[in-house]
């Protein structure tokens, strides 16, 4: 985070305060508080005057809201609005009440978070039970679940991975974000005899692996996602 240097008068560059108070920063915060999704710095970038330090102006506007009711924040190279996570108290009764997961697709995104990319059958091995296709739909249908690709083995299952909406619901900057163990218990999530074993796999980032192929225009057909001829399915 830019901080200003109390200590020297003859600084370089403008300071944070200057920095927010530039048309550059204005259009940034125009552009982003205006979209409905958390924008990339290259889609500022190509919007603000030539020459303009977008990372600069965001890390300034973020150090500028961050003790207000919304806050800048940083969500898988994106960049977005979102109200103060001490507020949320407030707005809870102004919302639409949020149906819950089941026990069953709280699991299943539990492991495709920590274990992806991950097939439908490796999610089932760790389970020890079956995984409904209605299960893995619902959090499809969230955006919290994707298809990432096929994995390069017999039948070429195809693999699945968190999206940013789930970063973003869960006010994670990146998938390496997540709890690993000893924050898990510290939270209390992991309750009961903890087998000496366990252990919190570190979260993969989003790169596709070397046994993995990208998914494709057939494959989004196959699954159901495209009709033929690539326009998607309502």
């Amino acid at each position: 985070m830019i901080e200003p240097d109390a200590g020297n008068d003859n600084r370089e560059g403008p300071s944070p305060a200057d920095l927010v108070a530039s048309d550059a920063a204005r259009i940034v915060e125009a552009l982003v508080f205006a979209s409905s999704a958390p924008v990339s710095v290259a889609y500022l970038t190509d919007r603000v005057p030539a020459g303009a330090n977008v990372e600069a102006l965001l890390l300034a506007l973020r150090a500028f809201y961050a003790p207000r009711g919304v806050n800048l924040v940083c969500v898988d190279g994106h960049w977005a609005f979102r109200t103060a996570s001490d507020l949320a108290f407030v707005l809870r009764n102004d919302q639409n009440e949020v149906r819950k997961l089941s026990r069953a697709a709280l699991e299943v995104l539990a492991i495709i978070a920590y274990h992806q990319p991950v097939t439908r059958a490796e999610i089932e091995d760790i389970r020890g039970v079956q995984t409904s296709k209605g299960t893995l739909d619902v959090l499809l249908e969230a955006g919290w679940v994707r298809f990432r690709g096929r994995r390069r083995t017999p039948g070429r299952p195809v693999t699945f991975g968190t999206t940013r909406d789930f970063l973003d619901h869960f006010g994670l900057e990146e998938i390496r974000d997540l709890p690993g163990l000893e924050e898990l218990k510290a939270a209390g999530m992991l309750s009961g005899r903890i087998p000496a074993s366990l252990s919190v796999p570190i979260p993969r980032d989003d790169d596709l692996g070397s046994d993995e192929d990208p998914i494709t225009q057939l494959d989004l057909e196959e699954l159901g996602l495209l009709t033929p001829g690539g326009e998607e399915e309502e």
